[in-house]
């Protein structure tokens, strides 16, 4: 099964290890440490909005992707089928 990140970004749900709510990490000095880290390590960042505009951190083994999609929207996304009559 696929989820939409936003724009024209889709991604396998197996990839998918964790989805951040970026407004969380900002009471969490564990999810700030992770959040510095992440800028300053060499994986992969994919800014699928304007920087500035993001929600959610989505994260994969390789890569991460910075969403305007809110983390409940993408949780919601992730448990429906694309194309199947709810």
């Amino acid at each position: 099964m696929y989820i939409h990140l936003g724009g024209d970004v889709l991604l396998k749900t197996d990839r998918i290890v964790a989805i951040i709510d970026l407004e969380m990490t900002k009471l969490s000095q564990v999810n700030q440490i992770f959040l510095d880290k992440v800028h300053k390590d060499n994986r992969k960042i994919n800014y699928i909005s304007e920087k500035g505009r993001e929600k959610t951190l989505v994260v994969t083994m390789t890569d991460l992707y910075f969403s305007p999609i809110s983390s409940i929207t993408l949780l919601k996304r992730s448990f429906t089928e694309v194309g199947k009559d709810n």
